[in-house]
């Protein structure tokens, strides 16, 4: 949702500032206090809830063991289970007063537990965004210290997207406020760069999935085909479907470059050689292909965004279309497309997935249920894809 945003943006001639915050052992620091207090006053549980939660977490011990020898147990006063289903909800409700503080300074924001991502607009010649932004991490600093929180400022990143004249006006005014920008960072395991072309996202993955796939390869021989399979779809699948979501409109080389990814798997786990063709292999293989993978992806959260399932920010985004006179039953479940005036445009969710929606047959779009809808999206992919 963030390549959404900062593509509205920049498509509008303005320019968008990212702050990725970074916390230092942010699960082992939560107060157990302060946690309690936020589940009573700010959830509102009471009664038997809230004294099971005060036993799940003032009960907590720890020692530790070396041989025959093992220590004296000690209270824990502060952390969540890490790994627990419990772990991130509860550490989401520690920090729903940072919300506050975004709000009350009128800057945009995403959090994903420990990750939060805060984001500003800027018009051109217009720079006092910077010192909101400014103040409002200040305020954010001061907050976590008092929360036990620790802000890592060294490794909190800053990158500014928009025109590269602006971005170098932008990156000055910041780095006035005592601000460091880079040219690249890291958001939820995918990389990032001020272009937004994702180039370094690419070349990370490629060499990840060519590694490992020159390990698989060396120990095929020692393996069944079907569990073969499994370390392909493990170590190679895994990194090509990872938020591939953001990858949308962009050139064909660069995702051509992930389907040669596709294309040596294959060729590993069939044994073929490099100069038999490889979309009959892809085809018995029932393998989408790179970019359709990709539709894939975003067709299946346009389903869920309607009927409930996903977010309202997404389902926001994509309004009903509406005829001015009724539709044959072909025409029922469609979307509006907005107009957009360049690539970057056609990149955005709020037009790319509109404009694939439309494109799937009635039957598809009316799936009753999410396990019948990737069943047909994947059988109508698999058809134009190799048709």
């Amino acid at each position: 949702m963030w390549k959404y945003n900062l593509l509205c943006c920049s498509l509008s001639g303005k320019i968008s500032v990212l702050v990725l915050l970074d916390l230092s052992a942010a699960f082992d620091t939560v107060d157990h206090n302060i946690l309690l207090d936020r589940l009573e006053n700010w959830v509102g549980l009471s009664g038997t809830t809230l004294k099971w939660f005060k036993s799940y977490l003032n009960e907590r011990g720890y020692f530790v063991s070396i041989g025959d020898y093992t220590s004296e147990r000690m209270k824990m006063t502060s952390g969540v289970p890490q790994g627990s289903i419990l772990g991130p909800l509860l550490f989401n409700i520690y920090m729903l007063p940072l919300a506050q503080i975004m709000e009350n300074n009128e800057i945009c924001y995403h959090s994903y537990a420990d990750d939060t991502q805060i984001y500003i607009t800027i018009s051109p010649g217009d720079y006092n965004p910077i010192h909101t932004l400014s103040r409002c991490i200040e305020q954010i600093n001061d907050w976590m210290c008092q929360s036990f929180l620790q802000l890592n400022k060294d490794k909190t990143e800053i990158i500014v997207f928009g025109s590269k004249e602006e971005r170098l006006k932008v990156s000055a005014q910041l780095q006035s406020v005592m601000l460091k920008t880079t040219d690249q960072v890291r958001n939820l395991g995918v990389t990032v760069d001020s272009d937004m072309n994702f180039s370094s996202h690419i070349k990370t993955v490629t060499n990840s999935a060519y590694y490992h796939l020159k390990n698989i390869s060396r120990i095929r021989g020692l393996m069944s085909r079907q569990d073969l399979e499994k370390l392909v779809h493990a170590f190679i699948f895994s990194r090509l479907d990872y938020c591939n979501g953001v990858l949308t409109g962009l050139p064909q080389n660069s995702i051509r470059q992930l389907q040669l990814i596709q294309n040596a798997a294959a060729r590993v786990l069939t044994r073929t050689k490099k100069v038999d063709h490889i979309t009959p292999v892809l085809r018995s293989l029932h393998w989408l292909p790179v970019y359709q993978r990709i539709d894939f992806k975003v067709l299946l959260l346009v389903y869920k965004a309607l009927n409930g399932f996903g977010p309202k920010y997404i389902s926001d985004l994509l309004p009903r279309y509406e005829p001015s006179r009724p539709l044959r039953s072909s025409g029922t479940g469609l979307l509006s497309v907005p107009r957009v005036r360049s690539k970057h445009g056609e990149a955005a969710f709020s037009y790319y997935a509109p404009h694939i929606w439309n494109k799937l047959p009635e039957n598809c779009r009316s799936a009753p249920t999410l396990t019948s809808f990737k069943s047909r999206l994947k059988t109508f992919l698999f058809a134009t894809a190799f048709n």
